[in-house]
């Protein structure tokens, strides 16, 4: 994960109490109990933009989502949770997300089964490097040229190259494959797959 949100171009702060499974980590690391507001302050958590919430039992999850939400009420906040009965307990606490593991792996596992090429697909585009393409969200600014424009009018695919797989709707509505008619707006995230040089295009002429 931290190599991925390297990659994305995020600095990374990784927080244990474990020094050995800090050792050999490629980014500023704070060793620590991450339940411990002394430590999340050592980490910065006050400038952070984001806090991923991977400790070993969710009853540590819960008790970090409460501090970073309190410390940082801007924070987006993305925890694990190992059994169901936490997740609602999670979003409560403030996490704006909540993973169960075992559950992604398993359906995972069963797109393997079911739709193995595709799911092959979005783990090449998503997580490898060894295809030309990858997807990517952009956020629509108050101030992008492409707000209040259909997606006819902004031209996507001729200005920037990228197909668009969907928009979600500044309320969270996703709108899959949108059609030519429909009128993108400021807060708006355009979700889409092009090379990296299409994907930077787009992020230019967005915004």
């Amino acid at each position: 994960m931290t190599e991925d949100l390297r990659r994305a171009g995020r600095d990374v702060v990784a927080v244990d109490l474990d020094a050995e499974r800090l050792a050999g980590v490629e980014v500023p690391v704070v060793l620590g109990d991450a339940t411990l507001d002394a430590t999340l302050h050592a980490a910065g958590i006050e400038r952070a933009t984001a806090l991923v919430v991977a400790l070993s039992n969710d009853a540590a999850n819960l008790y970090v989502t409460l501090s970073g939400r309190a410390t940082n009420p801007a924070l987006f906040i993305v925890a694990r949770a190992r059994v169901d009965d936490s997740l609602a307990k999670l979003t409560q606490a403030g996490a704006d997300r909540v993973v169960n593991p075992q559950e992604l792996g398993a359906a995972r596992m069963a797109s393997f089964i079911v739709q193995p090429n595709v799911a092959e697909f979005v783990d090449v585009v998503m997580h490898e490097r060894s295809m030309e393409f990858r997807m990517q969200e952009v956020e629509l600014t108050a101030a992008s040229p492409l707000a209040g424009r259909s997606r006819r009018d902004a031209n996507l695919r001729q200005h920037t190259n990228v197909l668009v797989l969907a928009v979600r709707a500044h309320g969270g509505t996703f709108v899959a494959n949108p059609q030519p008619d429909l009128e993108l707006d400021a807060g708006d995230v355009i979700i889409a797959v092009g090379t990296g040089d299409d994907l930077q295009r787009l992020v230019t002429y967005g915004g």
